[in-house]
């Protein structure tokens, strides 16, 4: 009897562990933690598999919650590239349910602030169910890591970028450095936006939008502004100075560890 109740005791634990990380946590909006520190977010929305200028890709292994806010602007963003003839968005991981741990790292994913989004803006119709799930978003940058890939690159990449920046709320945009160096090659007129496109290890393939704290939000730790300028200066050239540098040994990476006030929302 003893052995019975525990391991029905077990199997609930184990159902309530399963349900905390596929549904939100009750309440108002309520985020915890910063995109260094890792957290975790209770009243979470989820953004619609599909919706006017975009679909989700990759749900077996993706997710797609986020703060209402953050939700509401990847849609806006969506609406606005349809409306500039814009081939339909490709949109990956923002957050778990109520944040906490990603597969395969993904720290800054665990508040519900940060969404990546695909860059390849190559004309083709909507995919298909099948499709959503195989599709491998393009590259656009060389194998060396130097310099954009010209049969891959289009303005249509950079109008996206552009876009982008303009949304309400935020706070950087995450790219690869050899596109950022191509946008501060092309861009003219107004470059005032290039200040919050930042390089970034990767990122070859998708933008990785990261949107302010809401300011209503005292436990979301706002990460310090991008440098003042454009970004088009020695601070770039440092990205491509690594390319040739000798690898250095570090540290096995360890995942910062959660914020105490997190163990309620996540149900660890």
């Amino acid at each position: 009897m003893i052995f019975r109740h525990i391991v029905v005791f077990l199997l609930l634990g184990s159902a309530a562990a399963a349900e905390a990380s596929t549904s939100p946590a009750p309440g108002p909006l309520h985020i915890i933690g910063g995109p260094n520190t890792g957290g975790c977010i209770a009243g979470a929305v989820s953004l619609p598999l599909e919706g006017p200028g975009f679909q989700t890709i990759h749900l077996d292994r993706s997710a797609f919650w986020g703060a209402p806010q953050t939700i509401d602007h990847l849609e806006l963003f969506g609406r606005e590239a349809a409306a500039a003839g814009l081939p339909t968005l490709l949109m990956e991981d923002i957050s778990r349910a109520r944040g906490g741990p990603m597969p395969g790292g993904h720290v800054s994913h665990q508040i519900g602030l940060d969404a990546d989004v695909g860059l390849d803006m190559r004309s083709r119709p909507p995919l298909s169910a099948q499709e959503r799930n195989t599709v491998e978003l393009r590259g656009m940058v060389r194998a060396d890591g130097r310099e954009i890939d010209p049969s891959a690159w289009s303005p249509r990449v950079t109008a996206l970028l552009h876009m982008a920046a303009d949304l309400p709320g935020v706070d950087r945009i995450l790219i690869n450095p050899a596109i950022k160096q191509q946008l501060c090659r092309e861009v003219t007129g107004d470059r005032s936006w290039l200040h919050l496109i930042r390089p970034w290890y990767g990122h070859a393939a998708h933008m990785h939008i990261r949107f302010r704290c809401p300011a209503d939000q005292a436990d979301c730790v706002q990460a310090a502004p991008p440098p003042a300028g454009d970004g088009c200066d020695a601070t770039l050239q440092w990205w491509f100075d690594q390319l040739g540098a000798p690898a250095k040994p570090s540290a096995p990476y360890k995942p910062p560890p959660l914020p105490v006030a997190c163990k309620a929302i996540l149900g660890g």
